[in-house]
């Protein structure tokens, strides 16, 4: 189906003012530090088999596992994704969970919405649906019920389709985001939130573009200096 803007759906609720990171799986010391130094814009993405359970206070999201066991080439853990569930019905509500995907297939992963979908749904009512968007996709392929946008498939896809996304759909989570200058992409383009798992991973340099951006965004440095340095 082309791209006709008339066939374009608008799901879930306005955009906060700042985006989002979460540190995927990651509840260290160092992490726990940022969210009491930059309020509401750290946050956990938690998925099968990491879980922690959250502060009251802190933002969080479900993943549904299915890049990592891809990106490893194992069969993609159903009973951990739902022990994943379980856990956070006892605990406060995530912001939302992703419905299981299949990695770079777009025919797949729209034949599974409507089976888990309906799952997810029994086990966290009040929870917000994450639709998965993979390669060939275009709005017209979101899901009516889904209520957050989730960018994922290949790198080319999620990069060149990102503001598609943002442009169209209130709520967009973008996975994968490890850099600085990826995190100002999706900045830009106005996405709820992100994450990545090389921020604690990359060592001194690697959180210190983090804690620069976090920094930035939030009003507390020199903007001009920053976009210089970042788009060289």
């Amino acid at each position: 189906m082309p791209l006709n803007a008339d066939n374009w759906k608008t799901i879930g609720v306005s955009k906060p003012e700042k985006m989002i990171v979460m540190p995927s799986n990651n509840s260290g010391l160092q992490v726990g530090y940022m969210c009491h130094q930059y309020p509401k814009r750290i946050g956990w993405l938690i998925g099968p088999g990491g879980w922690r359970k959250p502060p009251s206070w802190m933002p969080y999201a479900l993943d549904n596992g299915a890049y990592g066991a891809w990106e490893k080439k194992h069969e993609w853990d159903e009973h951990a994704y739902i022990e994943l569930l379980e856990n956070a019905r006892r605990a406060t509500y995530p912001l939302w969970a992703a419905v299981p995907d299949v990695v770079c297939d777009r025919d797949a992963t729209i034949a599974k919405w409507p089976i888990w979908s309906r799952k997810v749904r029994e086990i966290l009512p009040h929870t917000p649906l994450a639709f998965v968007v993979q390669d060939g996709m275009t709005p017209a392929d979101v899901p009516a019920d889904a209520e957050v946008i989730f960018v994922g498939g290949g790198n080319d896809f999620k990069w060149r389709t990102l503001r598609t996304w943002t442009a169209n759909f209130p709520r967009v989570h973008v996975g994968r985001v490890n850099s600085e200058r990826k995190l100002w992409q999706c900045h830009d383009a106005g996405a709820e939130s992100c994450d990545g798992t090389g921020w604690t991973m990359g060592g001194e340099d690697r959180l210190a573009e983090l804690k620069h951006y976090l920094e930035i965004s939030s009003g507390r440095g020199r903007p001009q200096m920053v976009m210089e340095q970042i788009l060289q």
